[in-house]
């Protein structure tokens, strides 16, 4: 969500967050050390009222005079409102050797000589230990029960222990006072949000708004730029007016570059009827030339001959076979035609094998495929043909043009490959374009022609080019359940 807000909202809004995340933080840690430094107030107030209380309960333990003994405890405690702010202990405990209530500040719920234990068991670890204490001065313990804290100070008359003196304070003697401190605390933070948040989303906006400027003014430029920008890069030579200024020199570029494209449009466009003709032209000149050869082989054999009648069928395919050149180039509809047969196949190799004995490259043919197969006849001769004529007139003179055909995993894979000059690496991104040139023959159509059929079957064609050999293989399903996958069926 908070990434799709504006720059104008987000940019403040993560200010002010910092702003009150680092107030928050200083104040807790604030509030957490002067939590320890009450804490700490209130061990040492404790302690030294220990200390006192100690002392003076010598010499009435000593005499067993616990009326005087209970005047002691309870006079440092009495009500008094002055000290409503200080650290008074809830209850005064004196406690005799036996560990016994000598006397306490609260008779009726500690009366003498009662177990504390039993009253509270809270003094289960005050008895524990008062009862290791080794040490003349008070020790502070609290309770995990209860969260009470209690100060226990043995009474010792020259090294001889008369009784244990234990102090327990309630926690909301201490929690009063951290309350108020955390309140203050609050309101001190409160105060310096109130002043720095306002100033942190002023500061917020500013910084955003040259970078809103510019998202606004780069929306307006799509497939068009617009003739004027209502936008003024901002001053300065800082990251965002660099930005600004390069935006500007951007759109310049790009109406610049706009124009030239109109020019070169106006000019491309009778130059590219020209192009398409003699593509065309080119096109339809493969199918030609075997039915010339065709035609060379009937005056040679004579109309007696079974090559003859063989001739005069292929002389009707290669007609079929220009109607069908003209359908790809024109992006129609596959046109019907019988399955593919072998004889299909090798009817390929009869038509190209004169090109290739003039220009004296070894021709090496497999020919896997044995039944019809559920592919059109027709493309199919297409692709087998265009690939064909491309390596011999690619192949070295002297050189070899191989072609296999089989099945692979339900697919048809034609492999056509020559000893031709490798393809550069910056031409194999664009060798399926319409007007592809790799040299100076031909107009480009044809394997651009060979990459639409082979789509319209829903297959795949790849190239591999080295110093060693240049291999076209082509893959066409047989199902579409297999070898059918759009994804992959992208040139090279």
């Amino acid at each position: 969500m908070l990434a799709n807000l504006s720059l104008s909202v987000k940019t403040p809004l993560r200010i002010a967050a910092l702003v009150i995340m680092t107030a928050v933080l200083v104040t807790a840690v604030l509030v957490a050390r002067e939590r320890e430094e009450l804490r700490r107030d209130l061990v040492s107030h404790s302690g030294n009222v220990a200390r006192v209380l100690t002392k003076t309960l010598i010499e009435p333990m000593a005499h067993d005079d616990a009326w005087r003994a209970f005047e002691i405890i309870n006079t440092p405690f009495r009500p008094n409102p002055d000290l409503e702010d200080k650290q008074v202990a809830e209850i005064v405990l004196v406690l005799d050797t036996g560990r016994r209530i000598y006397v306490s500040t609260n008779p009726r719920s500690y009366p003498m000589l009662g177990d504390p234990v039993r009253i509270d068991p809270d003094f289960a670890v005050v008895q524990r230990a008062s009862a290791d204490l080794a040490t003349s001065e008070p020790s502070a313990l609290v309770s995990p029960a209860s969260s009470r804290m209690y100060m226990v100070a043995p009474i010792l008359s020259d090294g001889v222990r008369l009784g244990t003196l234990v102090m327990g304070y309630s926690p909301s003697v201490f929690n009063r006072r951290f309350q108020r401190l955390i309140q203050q605390a609050a309101e001190v933070t409160l105060l310096v949000i109130a002043v720095l948040v306002p100033g942190g989303w002023y500061f917020g906006r500013r910084i955003a708004k040259p970078l809103i400027e510019l998202s606004g003014a780069m929306e307006k430029v799509g497939p068009q730029v617009p003739a004027h920008l209502d936008y003024v890069p901002p001053r300065g030579r800082d990251e965002i007016g660099r930005l600004g200024t390069e935006f500007e020199r951007m759109v310049q570029e790009l109406r610049r570059k706009e124009a030239l494209e109109r020019r070169m449009i106006a000019s491309d466009r009778l130059a590219a009827i020209g192009r398409l003709t003699a593509g065309i032209a080119h096109e339809i000149n493969n199918p030609l030339g075997g039915m010339l050869n065709a035609i060379s082989t009937y005056r040679r054999h004579g109309p007696d001959d079974p090559m003859a009648a063989k001739t005069l069928s292929l002389i009707e395919r290669g007609l079929l076979q220009i109607k069908e050149t003209v359908g790809a180039l024109l992006v129609e509809a596959k046109v019907e035609s019988h399955p593919l047969t072998r004889q299909d196949v090798e009817d390929t190799h009869l038509l190209v094998l004169p090109d290739a004995e003039a220009k004296d490259a070894r021709f090496e043919w497999s020919n896997e495929l044995d039944g019809p197969l559920s592919l059109p006849s027709t493309l199919t001769r297409q692709i087998l043909i265009n690939l064909l004529l491309n390596a011999v007139q690619a192949a070295r003179p002297g050189g070899f043009v191989s072609c296999t055909t089989g099945l692979r995993d339900g697919c048809l894979q034609i492999r056509v490959a020559n000893d031709g000059a490798p393809i550069p690496a910056d031409k194999l991104q664009y060798l399926f374009e319409p007007f592809s040139v790799l040299s100076g023959d031909g107009h480009g159509l044809g394997l651009w022609v060979t990459y639409q059929i082979v789509h319209q079957l829903g297959g795949r064609i790849d190239v591999r080019s080295d110093n060693n050999e240049t291999v076209f293989s082509v893959l066409l399903p047989l199902n579409e359940e297999k070898c059918h996958d759009p994804a992959e069926a992208v040139p090279g």
